[in-house]
């Protein structure tokens, strides 16, 4: 996994190809989809406990998340320029298209043609939507649908034909749509407090930050003395 991140972390905020995401949840959810998370072009680590262990290891990148106070502003900026067409997929019915109109008041420009839930009522709803995101040959698409439902929803994109630029989000199309453009305020971003923020508003995240993100911990040792094992044995 430690091989994984050194070859794949990236700090480009827009280039071709799919990337996500990784915190130490997300962290812990790859480490069991290591053939779906190689196939991704680009890593951002969005966190700041990962982004400082990944410094000890000598791998340097800049914290970032698929959210406004990160990389969106930038992607949708971009888009609104060149004018892409975009597709957004993910959420609960209507999130989508409640987060794409207020994307779209904060950028006018931005080309959302084509909204869809991320939760599916059958295997072929969900290649239906596939289907439809290949025919419509959409230069970015934006998914949330949580790990590791996104990244696979991703993969199964491209190996249907579609190629672009293509990004996982997590939950901020829901949070956009509930709460509006700024979700997190600006003090607890300033502070890299977005976790505690995240418990605050949705208490059912209690036990990943509590149970997850310790794992997370004991998960990343592991990864990195095996990965100095192997090179031992690779040179010995």
């Amino acid at each position: 996994m430690i091989d994984i991140l050194r070859r794949k972390a990236s700090d480009q905020p827009l280039s071709k190809g799919i990337a996500t995401f990784l915190n130490p949840f997300t962290y812990n959810v790859a480490r069991r989809n290591i053939y779906a998370i190689e196939k991704f072009d680009r890593l951002y680590f969005d966190g700041i406990a990962l982004k400082i262990l990944c410094r000890i290891l000598g791998i340097r990148t800049t914290r970032r998340s698929f959210d406004m106070t990160s990389l969106a502003p930038i992607v949708f900026s971009t888009a609104s320029q060149h004018g892409w067409r975009l597709a957004i997929v993910g959420g609960e019915a209507g999130v989508a298209e409640r987060s794409s109109k207020i994307f779209q008041s904060i950028f006018p420009d931005l080309r959302i043609e084509y909204t869809s839930s991320g939760f599916f009522s059958s295997i072929d709803e969900r290649s239906n939507v596939i289907l439809e995101l290949c025919k419509g040959e959409y230069e970015l698409v934006i998914i949330g649908m949580g790990a590791p439902y996104q990244e696979k929803f991703l993969l199964d994109l491209i190996a249907t034909g579609w190629h672009g630029i293509g990004y996982t989000c997590g939950a901020f199309l829901h949070q956009t749509a509930s709460q509006g453009i700024d979700y997190y305020p600006r003090w607890i971003d300033k502070l890299n407090l977005r976790w505690m923020y995240r418990i605050y508003d949705e208490p059912k995240l209690f036990n990943r930050y509590m149970f997850e993100y310790p794992k997370f911990i004991v998960f990343f040792i592991y990864d990195v003395v095996k990965e100095k094992i192997l090179k031992y044995n690779r040179i010995n």
